[in-house]
């Protein structure tokens, strides 16, 4: 078990989800349903799993999470790639969103190879 708070990834991932809100935000009411809720699960998805999985009791575990926190930012990253495309929102807001989006998946990477060693 660790200590999620001393996780540079979770707390990357928490200032993800936090940008992902100030960024949704912009987004116009009729996305309220759509592209905002779906950003904003996905974002909050990120340091929830890695907080769950490390409060698990076995690296397997760990992994685990790590790598459903791995496709909640790849859902991340699609969503702000869709609401840039179709014109939904600033893409300087969110071309910094993918950019902190890809930083976090990279970290996720990392740690889950760290984890799981190689056979």
């Amino acid at each position: 078990m660790q200590d999620h708070h001393r996780l540079v990834v979770w707390r990357k991932a928490m200032d993800l989800a936090s940008m992902s809100y100030r960024v949704t935000e912009s987004l116009p009411g009729d996305e309220r349903f759509g592209l905002r809720a779906q950003m904003r699960r996905a974002s909050v998805s990120i340091p929830s799993n890695i907080a769950e999985g490390a409060g698990r009791g076995s690296d397997g575990d760990f992994a685990r999470f790590l790598r459903i926190a791995y496709g909640s930012a790849c859902e991340l990253e699609t969503q702000a790639l869709l609401a840039r495309d179709v014109g939904v929102c600033p893409p300087g807001d969110l071309d910094h969103l993918i950019e902190a989006t890809n930083e976090v998946r990279r970290m996720l990477n990392a740690m889950i190879r760290r984890v799981v060693p190689s056979p």
